[in-house]
């Protein structure tokens, strides 16, 4: 490879194109990383300029952007030269929006000769090029193309649709910050003294290491060592750009298979950051990550997923296209889990167990269970291994079961899986989750969960989303074909107690300390936890049962937790508690509440036959 230092003048000046490849990353930048700083690096350059120009024992040193690698690109037919970029396109592509917002500008407020010397540095001689695109010395992937040209073209207002672009915004920016600069509403001449230091400074004063590669160079490795510079690589990213270069090798056709396969990586839903745990990931690499386990059974740290795929798709075992072609009817797959009836057994278990119980652990075990179709994988084998799957880690969470080789688990359980393949999913799952009994993998049986909702603190050891999906559960349990609603909201009630944390305002308190002190308790178990909207859980507070107790209390509306409840609650879990509690709410009422929650629950969360049978 070469490496040379060179000015905006050098790299723009003469007829070019420099090409990013459709499968790198789309334009990522902002204001405050990017933008911001490098407006601020700029202006000081041209204020030395300016400096200088009047005072010529002034100098003013050049400023270092950073390095672009570029790759010539063989040309069929055309007068302009192409270059690829491989690494340092946000850079380049930020410099020409740049050069411009300040040509738009100098034409505007400035001399003609400025203008001139900025244009020749955004656009191709029009004479020269043999398509419209041709004219643009960068041109930028599929997804940014639109906003680029409608940005760089200062002849027409932009669209609506494209102000919010990254692109967009970048050039408005600079526009922004070069009239605040220049303020050609002030004086004139100085205004355009401004914008010829300013020229100057662009052209003349920024350095920009440029590394051209010769045959035999590898690309790929390059870009990957030099991933680091701007704003940090996705996982996906990376996959993207190595996965491309290898169907080129292959003489694939790269637009085709973009389109086809690609293209949805790129758009904000893939790119979005979700929540896992206490880290947010993008959701395109947590999918990658997903994929990757599922096909190398094998646990994939994230910090090691493009590592890993790299590996993969150098042993050459499938040709590009194809492992293209697997992840994007995957993802498609997964994409739909969110748009899936919450009744569906998919939604149920992407809701319950993904979303709520954050168990990513298991996601390339739903992976591998979508990604047959029905004719592959029978209907209710897969509804009997997500419904196993789902009892197995509900059931533990409730005992307060270790979860510290679930990872080792889920891929055991795949490797049985792609043994006995997808007709016989359901059973497969089953068994293989029923077969132990060593604490770390064992299946809590009906007993265990009753007995251990009778006395564990639900309140405080599960987190509020887990404990309000239990108690949605039940709730739609507890309704049947004949309510108006047949699902309880998901995810938007709070939690109350019915007997109050603050028990000793306005309930009468047990005789000795023992009998206090298992209140205590009591009011944080399962059976002293209902659900209300946002808005009747404030008024509820700590008011006592009855409307007789607070009115001796002087509770202010004279009403008790049974009336509002009554009043204003329409869920069935409160409805049985108002019409079996009409006199009071007392430590054996929240007791008797628990086992029969807990019974609804291993209900909901059963066991399969024969994992009950061996322990009868």
């Amino acid at each position: 490879m070469k490496a040379d230092t060179r000015t905006p003048t050098e790299i723009f000046s003469a007829p070019i194109r420099y090409v990013i490849p459709l499968f790198q990353r789309p334009y990522v930048w902002n204001r405050e990383d990017q933008w911001g700083p490098l407006w601020e690096d700029v202006r000081k350059v041209a204020e030395q300029v300016l400096e200088a120009a009047d005072d010529f024992e002034v100098s003013t040193p050049p400023h270092f952007l950073g390095a672009i690698v570029l790759e010539q690109q063989w040309i069929k037919s055309g007068v302009i030269p192409i270059r690829n970029v491989i690494d340092g396109q946000q850079r380049l592509t930020t410099l020409q929006i740049l050069l411009d917002a300040a040509q738009l500008i100098a034409e505007r407020h400035g001399e003609d000769i400025d203008s001139s010397a900025l244009e020749s540095l955004v656009l191709n001689d029009r004479r020269l090029a043999k398509d419209p695109d041709e004219v643009f010395k960068v041109w930028p992937t599929d997804r940014d193309q639109e906003a680029f040209c409608a940005v760089m073209n200062n002849s027409r207002e932009l669209p609506e649709d494209l102000i919010s672009s990254g692109i967009a915004k970048a050039h408005a920016f600079f526009v922004s910050e070069i009239v605040q600069w220049v303020e050609p509403e002030g004086d004139s001449d100085k205004s355009q003294q401004k914008i010829a230091a300013l020229t100057r400074a662009l052209r003349d004063y920024l350095r920009v290491v440029v590394i051209d590669l010769e045959p035999g160079d590898n690309a790929q490795v390059i870009f990957e060592t030099l991933n680091h510079r701007g704003t940090p690589l996705l996982a996906a990213d990376l996959i993207k750009n190595l996965v491309f270069q290898v169907a080129a090798q292959q003489k694939g056709d790269l637009k085709r298979l973009y389109d086809q396969y690609w293209k949805p990586f790129d758009s904000n839903y893939w790119r979005r950051d979700i929540r896992q745990g206490r880290l947010k990931r993008p959701y395109v690499d947590i999918f990658m990550n997903y994929w990757l386990t599922m096909k190398l059974l094998r646990d994939i740290p994230a910090d090691r997923v493009f590592t890993e795929f790299r590996d993969y798709i150098r042993i050459g075992k499938y040709p590009a296209w194809e492992v293209m072609r697997d992840i994007a009817e995957d993802a498609r797959v997964y994409a739909e889990l969110e748009h899936l009836p919450w009744d569906s057994p998919e939604g149920t278990f992407y809701y319950r167990v993904i979303k709520v119980m954050e168990a990513s652990v298991v996601g390339p075990f739903l992976l591998w269970i979508l990604r047959w179709t029905d004719q592959q994988m029978p209907t209710e084998q897969r509804r009997r291994a997500l419904a196993a799957m789902e009892s197995w880690l509900v059931r533990r969470m409730l005992c307060k079961l270790t979860t510290k080789n679930y990872n080792r688990i889920v891929l055991d359980l795949l490797r049985e899986l792609n043994r006995g393949g997808p007709q016989l999913a359901g059973e497969i799952t089953e068994a293989y989750l029923a077969k132990s009994d060593a604490t770390a993998v064992y299946w809590p049986s009906d007993e265990q969960v009753i007995n251990f909702l009778q006395t564990v603190k639900a309140y405080t050891d599960l987190t509020r989303g887990r404990l309000r999906m239990v108690l949605e559960a039940i709730e739609d349990k507890t309704r049947d074909k004949y309510a108006e609603h047949v699902h309880c909201p998901r995810g938007v009630l709070t939690i109350e107690h019915v007997m109050p944390q603050a028990w000793h305002d306005h309930w009468e308190a047990p005789p000795d300390l023992a009998g206090r002190q298992r209140r205590d308790l009591l009011v944080q178990t399962l059976g002293n936890l209902t659900l209300v909207n946002e808005y009747l859980n404030p008024k509820l507070s700590n008011r006592p049962w009855t409307d007789a107790e607070a009115l001796a209390g002087e509770v202010d509306p004279v009403f008790g937790k049974r009336t509002l409840l009554n009043k204003y609650s329409v869920l069935k879990l409160n409805s049985e508690i108002v019409a079996e509690h009409i006199n009071s709410w007392t430590d054996e009422a929240i007791v008797a509440r628990s086992i029969s929650l807990a019974r609804r629950a291993i209900a909901i969360w059963p066991r399969p036959p024969q994992v009950a049978s061996r322990e009868t």
